[in-house]
């Protein structure tokens, strides 16, 4: 497990029990302030950015330790130091970055180089006035989700990009409006038959809310429809998972009220979710702001 810090990137080993062991003799593997992480499915590389400079970059790890096997760190420059989130395609053949009102960058990635980034695509926010704040990859390497302000017209003026991850043509309809303000985080179902966004903030109300989408694929034309009904949150939704036995979607509300919730799918809706449980992460305020689920 990776931890990012103002100091730097720690390594911790996972033991029996979930126990945590700081690793690389209690040093940082990195002295980047890293905000957003994501390990790529050869397990070769930590990919991560953070704040301080407009720069992606890839560290190659060992598979079996997690520590860099190399100082030297692969870059590709991005157009602002404004990193909200990155994602990896299931493939491993690209990663997108979420970078507020410079839009999305898109990155072809190639794990089994020594030089894993290919030429960066940008695409810009829908809005002038609008940011990109989230992103994720369909897990079947299909679409392309993200999260926008100001993307859509209406109090509640949050947007749901939508992608063709191979074209990097937005699709008929996108952006879908999420019934809220700031689309902070995106589930996408595992089987890729739904996507789920957290709404930060709510036009009117003091709590966040989770709406849903279902995904019509014929051939390769992809088409979203909202579900009749979205999931109450707690205050200000920021982090979004599904668990890897896909019994729950999990949410972690920075403001509390609660802190972890957990929901269902519904056994007689299709994609609808029900609340089934709630907890505090610890003593109030504890601002929980990401959440990930073993697969």
């Amino acid at each position: 497990m990776y931890v990012g810090t103002p100091s730097g990137i720690y390594l911790y080993n996972i033991g029996s029990g979930g126990a945590l062991t700081l690793a690389n003799n209690s040093n940082t593997i990195s002295s980047d302030f890293a905000t957003t992480m994501q390990v790529d499915g050869t397990v070769g590389w930590l990919i991560e950015a953070g704040p301080n400079v407009a720069d992606l970059f890839a560290i190659p790890i060992n598979s079996t330790t997690g520590a860099p096997t190399s100082t030297i760190k692969q870059p590709v420059q991005l157009p602002a130091a404004t990193v909200n989130q990155l994602a990896i395609s299931q493939d491993n053949a690209h990663v997108v970055v979420a970078l507020g009102s410079s839009g999305t960058e898109e990155i072809p990635f190639t794990a089994g180089s020594s030089t894993p980034f290919g030429a960066a695509t940008n695409l810009a926010v829908k809005n002038s006035a609008g940011a990109a704040v989230s992103v994720a990859i369909d897990p079947t390497n299909r679409l392309l989700y993200v999260g926008e302000t100001a993307a859509t017209s209406g109090a509640n003026s949050g947007g749901l990009r939508v992608f063709n991850l191979s074209t990097l043509t937005e699709v008929t309809g996108s952006p879908y409006a999420t019934s809220g303000l700031a689309p902070y985080a995106i589930a996408p179902e595992m089987k890729g038959n739904y996507v789920y966004v957290a709404n930060r903030a709510v036009s009117g109300s003091s709590t966040g809310n989770i709406a849903g989408f279902a995904v019509t694929t014929v051939g390769t034309t992809y088409s979203l429809t909202a579900l009749s009904t979205t999931a109450t949150a707690g205050t200000t939704p920021v982090g979004l998972t599904e668990d890897g036995l896909e019994n729950y979607i999990l949410v972690v509300d920075s403001g509390g009220s609660p802190d972890l919730e957990a929901y269902t799918f519904d056994t007689t809706t299709a994609g609808k979710l029900d609340s089934a449980l709630s907890s505090s992460t610890g003593t109030d305020p504890v601002q929980a702001v990401a959440i990930a689920a073993a697969p």
